[in-house]
């Protein structure tokens, strides 16, 4: 689904001046994140594939690996949302765009991304204080290994925060092109 990319920054249409140094910064800290979550995802899957090795050919336990894994999916998800959305590429409706004119499907898109802002700024701000909670009451797993539970709250976290700011940059460059334009 594209809706016209035009920037390095990857925000739907032209950045204005005011917004570039926060575009780029932005981008740069997307490119980054999903470089990481790359390597996340790779290692989750080394990680269950040893896994499944230990277990069925030498018949060792682990009992670690499955929050690893978890853990490091959880990471690449949350944290990828952002660059996700500086693509436009979560899940839309296409069909309802395609039959409203122009003028009422711009209205429909911010007011989209101004519900999604609000839902994600919740949602981040929610987050952050069960990260909190987590940190200040020492918060683990229940299983042997007891890793702490600040690791995947900590990225949910930050990973909902990026978002927040990506959905906002969206909706800044929208309203300072319509001022400029």
């Amino acid at each position: 689904m594209a809706h016209g990319l035009t920037t390095e920054a990857h925000v739907a249409g032209p950045v204005p001046r005011p917004l570039v140094p926060f575009a780029r910064t932005i981008a740069f800290v997307n490119r980054a994140v999903v470089f990481l979550s790359m390597i996340a995802l790779v290692l989750a899957s080394a990680v269950l594939t040893y896994s499944v090795f230990s277990r069925y050919l030498f018949k060792a336990a682990t009992d670690w690996q499955d929050e690893v894994a978890v853990f490091l999916i959880v990471c690449s998800t949350f944290m990828c949302g952002a660059y996700v959305q500086s693509y436009r590429g979560h899940v839309g409706i296409e069909a309802v765009a395609s039959v409203l004119p122009p003028a009422v499907n711009r209205v429909r898109m911010l007011v989209v991304d101004i519900l999604t802002c609000a839902f994600c700024a919740f949602f981040a701000w929610k987050s952050w204080a069960l990260f909190h909670e987590a940190w200040v009451d020492n918060m683990t797993t229940s299983s042997s290994w007891a890793p702490p539970l600040t690791i995947p709250y900590g990225f949910m976290s930050a990973g909902m925060t990026l978002l927040t700011l990506q959905v906002l940059l969206q909706i800044l460059a929208r309203f300072a092109t319509r001022r400029t334009g």
